[in-house]
């Protein structure tokens, strides 16, 4: 059977339907903004959730091009609806800007790239030059084209095309801006934050508020931010956030979308793993997958049925966020991040309006950020007296769970092979199991444990600790499952010292003990010891050593 292919990566909805891709039918966004006539709508959702592919067919819907459109959304929702939303097609003068190429190491850098898909769109519609009816503009339209220095052409040169197009076709226009925020998000982390900031107002503000050849405009980000900031007496924007229940399916896949796909791709069978790692995600009203993971684990499925689901975004966003939480966790943030990795929920104070010079002022701001990134997903909600609106968060699925104990791991192993931990590894050589035992119970309060029996993290963090004995192996078995001890550490050199470790997880407290017992009771029973003797090692140190949450037991073999 002949399987349409599924589009990594294609976001040009000209290019996805011409060349056969496979389409989750979105096309029922247009009749919605049609119907609710906002002049600015901005959408707010997580990367890689649709937004760029819905903003290009937007661009192909309504645009006056020379060539009819129309037939892209032959068979698509929209041309269901009747005239009322046919007749839109192919009306408006439309200019679609992306600010994508804006994450750069400086400002100058940043400005030009933007400069550069101004000019871009000027040059895509120069068509216009060529009539009589833009004698007056000319000259500053070419000014443009040329790429002439000086800010003050380009902080304008938004509302300036759309009074050029509007003149020119006798209509107004619609203006797309797509991924608004990134220069504002690069801009803080470079440290130019400030400058960017009154060069995107002053962009904005001239295109959207005093714009009368405005029929509206779509623009949208990751982040709401603030009024204030960039949108400053902008009475005639409309913000549809994650909380919004307008718009809630338009990004992101439905259950029914998903089940199509897997109908579509004979993959009936795998409904539940894909939704236990990619489902989740709560807009307005609407339980959504993430698209770009649930095509990703569609297309490699389609390969081979047997392929593991992974954590497909994890890679394509910057987690630079989590990481500043877990840097400045307190023992409290630590306790929810554990407690949600758990799968247990926490509640927060939730505000929309977040400058990202704000993000790091406290860690409400970063708790905010992470859910309208979409890091968390709702649960529920309630309002306090005072009318504070407090939401009950939870992680959505494994591939965000995922993110969080696989990055958080590497982390806590980054920060810990910056410590000192000479009085440990001596204790560990001269069999002093006391100041071992303290030593690893310090570090281990400091970091974020995983109570829901995850081995691993355990065993991942002895290792980490023990990264920096440089003058000895450290050799673990945990992956190679061949009967021998979790972990082996051994001087090159046979007349010092060897040791074996084994690790063991409790479920309740009182078992810290006698788990640590059955550790050195175990590697007695499978000999572990044998290995290192026939190698040549005399003094062979054993230490069997229990985990619960935030302690450990650690005991000296005989």
């Amino acid at each position: 059977m002949n399987f349409k292919p599924l589009p990594i990566g294609i976001d040009n909805f000209k290019m996805l339907i011409t060349r056969g891709y496979y389409f989750v039918d979105k096309t029922l966004l247009i009749k919605d903004i049609i119907d609710n006539k906002a002049a600015v709508n901005l959408f707010t959702r997580p990367r890689r959730f649709g937004k760029t592919l819905n903003i290009s067919m937007l661009q192909y819907f309504f645009e006056n091009s020379e060539k009819d459109n129309s037939y892209l959304f032959e068979g698509l929702n929209i041309m269901k609806t009747g005239e009322k939303y046919t007749s839109h097609i192919g009306q408006y003068p439309v200019i679609n800007l992306s600010l994508k190429s804006a994450k750069q190491p400086t400002f100058e850098l940043a400005l030009k790239c933007i400069k550069d898909e101004l000019v871009d769109e000027f040059r895509r519609h120069d068509y216009i030059l060529k009539s009589d009816k833009l004698l007056k503009e000319k000259e500053e339209y070419e000014r443009i084209e040329r790429k002439e220095s000086g800010e003050e052409l380009y902080i304008t040169a938004l509302k300036f095309l759309s009074q050029c197009l509007e003149k020119y076709h006798e209509k107004k226009v619609i203006i797309l801006i797509d991924e608004y925020d990134v220069p504002l998000e690069n801009a803080f982390f470079e440290g130019f934050y400030d400058k960017m900031i009154a060069f995107i107002r002053s962009l904005f503000e001239s295109a959207l508020k005093t714009n009368s050849s405005l029929e509206f405009s779509v623009i949208t980000g990751c982040l709401r931010i603030s009024r204030e900031s960039i949108f400053t007496g902008l009475n005639n924007l409309e913000i549809i956030s994650i909380l919004n229940k307008s718009y809630d399916e338009y990004f992101g896949f439905t259950q029914n979308e998903v089940n199509k796909m897997l109908g579509d791709y004979e993959l009936n069978e795998k409904e539940t793993l894909i939704k236990e790692w990619y489902n989740g995600y709560i807009f307005g009203d609407a339980e959504v997958y993430n698209p770009w993971s649930a095509v990703r684990f569609v297309k490699d499925l389609a390969v081979s049925k047997n392929t593991f689901p992974s954590s497909y975004w994890a890679n394509t966003s910057s987690n630079s966020i989590v990481k500043s939480l877990i840097e400045k966790a307190d023992t409290r943030t630590k306790q929810e991040i554990e407690l949600l990795i758990e799968g247990k929920t926490i509640e927060k104070l939730v505000h929309e309006d977040i400058t990202y010079d704000e993000i790091y002022d406290s860690m409400d701001n970063l708790w905010n950020f992470m859910f309208f990134t979409g890091y968390f997903k709702k649960v529920s909600e309630r309002m306090d007296e005072e009318d504070n609106r407090y939401i009950e968060l939870s992680i959505p699925n494994r591939e965000v769970k995922y993110i969080f104990r696989t990055k958080i791991l590497k982390w806590f192993e980054e920060k810990i092979k910056t410590k000192d931990l000479s009085v440990l590894y001596a204790a560990i050589i001269n069999k002093d199991s006391e100041t071992f035992q303290e030593e690893l119970n310090k570090l281990l309060r400091e970091t974020i444990s995983f109570n829901d029996a995850y081995e691993n993290f355990y065993h991942g963090f002895v290792v980490g600790v023990l990264a920096n004995m440089h003058d000895y192996i450290v050799k673990s078995n945990r992956e190679s499952g061949d009967g021998r001890s979790d972990i082996y550490i051994k001087s090159p050199s046979i007349f010092d010292p060897a040791v074996i470790m084994e690790l063991k997880i409790c479920k309740e407290p009182k078992d810290i003990y006698k788990m640590c017992d059955e550790a050195l009771a175990q590697i007695e029973k499978n000999k572990y010891d044998e290995e290192l003797s026939q190698e040549g090692y005399e003094n062979i140190i054993k230490y069997g050593i229990s985990f619960y949450k935030k302690d450990c037991i650690i005991k000296l073999g005989e």
